[in-house]
C-alpha cells in the first residue's frame, strides 16, 4: 500500500518565486469523497491517475498510476466535477527536502500553499524562510475541498 505523509504550509511573501520554475498543472476529480478520492492530472506533458484515502492527521493511503495523456484529458473534459484546480507547480529542495509550492489559478486565484512530504509523522522539518501558517489539519485547503468551496469565495 502507498502512503504519503504530508505537511501544508501558507506562502508568505515573494521569495520563492526566484527559487524555481512553475509547471502548469490542471485537475480534476472523479470522486472527491473524503474518503475516496480518485483524482486525474496533467502535468507538462504526462498525466497520472491518483487514488487516495481517508486523511488521518498527516498520513493517508495513495496509489498513483500514469495513464494516456489523450485519456486525462477526455476525462478533465467530460467526467471530472466542476470546477477544475489548475495551478503552478514550483518545486523547490531545501535542506534534503523538495517543497512543492503551488500558486493556485481560476477560482482559487490568490492562494499559495506548500506541501513537503515527510517519511514519518514526526520528522523534524527545518522550513523556508517563506514558509507561514500550518494548514495540515484545515479540510478547507485540501484540494478536492476547493473545488466545492473556492477560495474565491471564503
Amino acid at each position: 500500500m502507498g502512503v504519503e505523509i504530508e505537511r501544508k504550509f501558507l506562502v508568505t511573501g515573494e521569495g520563492w518565486r526566484a527559487q524555481g520554475q512553475g509547471v502548469l498543472l490542471r485537475q480534476g476529480y472523479l470522486s472527491s469523497a473524503p474518503e475516496r478520492i480518485v483524482r486525474v492530472r496533467i502535468e507538462g506533458g504526462t498525466a497520472l491517475l491518483t487514488i487516495k484515502g481517508r486523511t488521518v492527521g498527516a498520513v493517508r493511503g495513495e496509489w498513483e498510476y500514469p495513464i494516456p495523456l489523450e485519456d486525462a484529458q477526455v476525462f478533465l473534459d467530460s467526467l471530472c466535477e466542476r470546477p477544475l484546480i489548475e495551478k503552478y507547480r514550483y518545486r523547490i529542495p531545501y535542506q534534503g527536502l523538495t517543497w512543492e509550492v503551488d500558486e493556485f489559478l481560476g477560482e482559487n486565484a490568490g492562494l499559495v500553499v506548500a506541501e513537503v512530504e515527510l517519511a514519518s509523522e514526526d520528522q523534524p522539518l527545518a522550513k523556508p524562510d517563506w514558509v507561514g501558517t500550518e494548514v495540515t489539519h484545515d479540510a478547507r485547503y485540501f484540494n478536492a475541498n476547493l473545488l466545492r468551496h473556492p477560495y474565491s469565495r471564503w
